[in-house]
């Protein structure tokens, strides 16, 4: 069997870099887009890959189109999830047969199809707000969202299949990850681009929370290294940068690095219920670097310098005055 690797959620903003990265790398590439009437590969439209990888149509809720986009692979990268907070708490069954099912269906058509390597994507967010910090693997899960609750889901049935039919799993749990193409629902594109769209008063929800922020390259090579590990079977291995920021810090940051001076107005629609707002993220990163090679080679000013670079030239791919669920 070739170096052939399925990416799922292979157009989307982790996806499209790891896609990019495994190219780089030598892979034979087969990029897993959700069907949609447009013939539309997301961000891999405009990769500097996009003749170098096979696209594959399907919904990674659908048990069929997994198994026969899976065949002939030898590994998979299962990136594809519903990921927005907030509309988890508006559907949150549509996060379960996405998450949950779609997982499902990963795993166990790489068990019939004998797959060497299935990397299953994890999100801090399993963690909750930290307990102790730096929040390492063995820290308690808790599901503090809907979205949180299935990506908990996600990961006991990857370990399940893993202890019980001894299938090839390694659980793959970045921090918050950040850099160009991220949707606009997230913290740094909302800042950002409200910056640039030549506000001064910037709507952001609370500002106190902390986040461990990891560029999006040094997400992906995260995930190549934990793949080339021959030690991280059966485990779940945290992605980031072992700092910590508050949002508030963060906005002032970012508008110093503009030569802005703005304001803040805190938006009722932007704030998480209490008791599902996870106050504190900050990664304990010494296991991917005691089991791999893996060490970022971003810093935040760095990697915040390339990111609104790019939102500077792709501003009127997002809508600065919406909020974005």
């Amino acid at each position: 069997m070739s170096d052939k690797v399925l990416v799922t959620g292979a157009g989307g903003f982790i996806g499209s870099h790891l896609t990019e990265l495994l190219v780089k790398q030598g892979f034979d590439v087969k990029a897993f887009v959700r069907y949609n009437g447009k013939n539309d590969w997301g961000w891999l439209e405009t990769s500097e890959v996009r003749n170098n990888i096979e696209v594959i149509f399907g919904d990674i809720r659908d048990y069929d189109s997994v198994h026969s986009a899976m065949k002939g692979c030898r590994s998979v990268f299962h990136l594809a999830a519903l990921i927005g907070i907030p509309y988890s708490y508006v559907s949150p069954l549509a996060y379960i047969r996405t998450n949950i099912e779609g997982t499902y269906n990963i795993l166990e058509a790489g068990r019939q199809l004998d797959l060497e390597q299935i990397l299953v994507t994890s999100t801090s967010e399993t963690y909750g707000t930290a307990q102790y910090v730096p929040i390492d693997e063995n820290h308690p899960s808790v599901g503090q969202s809907p979205y949180s609750a299935t990506k908990i889901g996600a990961d006991q049935l990857a370990d399940s299949y893993f202890r019980s039919f001894n299938t090839p799993v390694k659980v793959v749990r970045p921090f918050n990850t950040y850099g160009p193409r991220q949707s606009a629902r997230a913290i740094i594109p909302t800042i950002i681009t409200q910056i640039l769209a030549g506000k001064t008063e910037i709507k952001l929800g609370n500002l106190d929370p902390t986040r461990d922020l990891t560029f999006v390259k040094d997400t992906a090579s995260g995930f190549y290294e934990i793949y080339r590990s021959e030690r991280t079977f059966g485990e779940a291995t945290n992605i980031g940068m072992n700092e910590e920021i508050t949002v508030g810090n963060l906005v002032q940051m970012i508008a110093g690095m503009l030569g802005k001076d703005i304001t803040i107005q805190q938006d009722s629609q932007r704030i998480r219920a209490e008791k599902s707002e996870v106050e504190r993220l900050w990664c304990d990163n010494s296991k991917i670097k005691k089991l791999t090679g893996w060490e970022p080679s971003y810093q935040l000013e760095s990697g915040l310098k390339e990111t609104i670079e790019f939102l500077k030239s792709n501003l009127q791919r997002y809508k600065p005055e919406v909020y974005n669920v």
